[in-house]
């Protein structure tokens, strides 16, 4: 099997983080991978931030939290009222991917970056998850606060956020793959 696939096949979200920080260069080829992405007539109409300031983080978790207590869901409140949860797994690393309001294929673009990132990741040995609390909780005022403090700009929403960092747990296997999902019509 091909290193490409291999490496698709291979990937698993990660929910427990090391402390340890991924490198600049790895977290510079990952970024570089999300950012040959494709998009939507090339257009390119996305926006990423890393963060590595594990203050900056917890003040990301601590307002997401605040959210999830308020939300409708009660699976949210539950998770949200949880002082040992963190919505981002602990992980030294996150990435929000961000897309221009008005841009017409904003979330499949930021989607298939996000992909990008979670594929450079793994052939990094660099554990990944997708988290969507920050697509959920953006417009809350003190999240966008936070978001705008940290560069992302004010008139994009965020699609979706990487947590990158080492496994600290063994790889689990891949849960079986839904029967009926695809047709093949020649």
């Amino acid at each position: 099997m091909n290193e490409v696939i291999q490496n698709i096949l291979s990937r698993r979200s990660v929910r427990a983080f090391k402390e340890d920080q991924i490198s600049d260069e790895d977290l510079n080829l990952i970024l570089e991978a999300a950012k040959f992405a494709p998009s939507g007539m090339g257009k390119q109409e996305w926006h990423f931030t890393a963060i590595q300031n594990k203050e900056k983080i917890e003040q990301l978790v601590s307002a997401a939290k605040e959210v999830m207590q308020n939300s409708p869901i009660e699976q949210f409140k539950k998770m949200g009222s949880n002082p040992n949860f963190n919505p981002f797994y602990n992980a030294p690393t996150i990435i929000i991917t961000a897309y221009e309001k008005n841009a017409p294929t904003k979330v499949s673009d930021c989607a298939v970056a996000l992909e990008n990132i979670f594929l450079a990741a793994n052939s990094l040995n660099i554990g990944s998850c997708w988290i969507h609390i920050l697509a959920l909780a953006g417009d809350d005022p003190k999240v966008r606060s936070i978001l705008t403090e940290l560069g992302v700009p004010a008139n994009y929403e965020v699609s979706g956020t990487a947590a990158l960092g080492f496994n600290s747990k063994e790889a689990s296997n891949a849960a079986p793959r839904k029967e009926g999902t695809v047709n093949i019509v020649k």
